[in-house]
């Protein structure tokens, strides 16, 4: 089952955030069909990394307009190799994928990805892939990645 959570800045530019929540939605109904669905339960399993994950949805990003680690986006930050895992310019913004899979809670990655759109003066929209159910090992408990990633945004 695919979750779907929407947080929108009521200061939005309604006609960018209309286009990309198209975007969003083309996606997301592309995500729910049974073998998209069933690759990223197999793409989730404990000892796979997130590139994995992008693997499964990857060819959609591309016919969406996305490209891969989009570089030079954080040219006017000191730090250095920032970069998105996916970007798709909109209009004067963009939208930039980031896919996390084990270091999500354990480690703030999703408060890196939050930082990361931020600073971005290319961006300002993220979209954010975190697994409903995430395990580290087949012998953990797992626990809902996607309710507390949600909670924490």
């Amino acid at each position: 089952m695919m979750r779907l959570k929407i947080f929108k800045q009521e200061k939005q530019d309604d006609s960018v955030f209309s286009e990309v929540e198209m975007i969003g939605n083309t996606l997301y109904e592309y995500l729910k069909t049974p073998a998209i669905a069933k690759a990223f339960e197999s793409a989730n399993a404990p000892g796979n990394s997130s590139s994995k994950v992008q693997d499964v949805f990857l060819s959609q990003a591309i016919k969406l307009g996305f490209q891969s680690e989009k570089k030079k986006l954080f040219q006017n930050i000191p730090t250095t190799n920032l970069r998105p895992d996916y970007y798709r310019k909109v209009r004067d913004s963009g939208i930039i994928i980031e896919v996390e899979r084990g270091k999500t809670i354990m480690n703030n990655v999703d408060m890196l990805d939050m930082w990361k759109c931020h600073l971005c003066c290319s961006a300002n929209h993220l979209f954010l892939f975190v697994p409903n159910e995430l395990r580290h090992n087949k012998n953990s408990k797992s626990y809902d990645c996607f309710r507390k990633v949600s909670d924490r945004l």
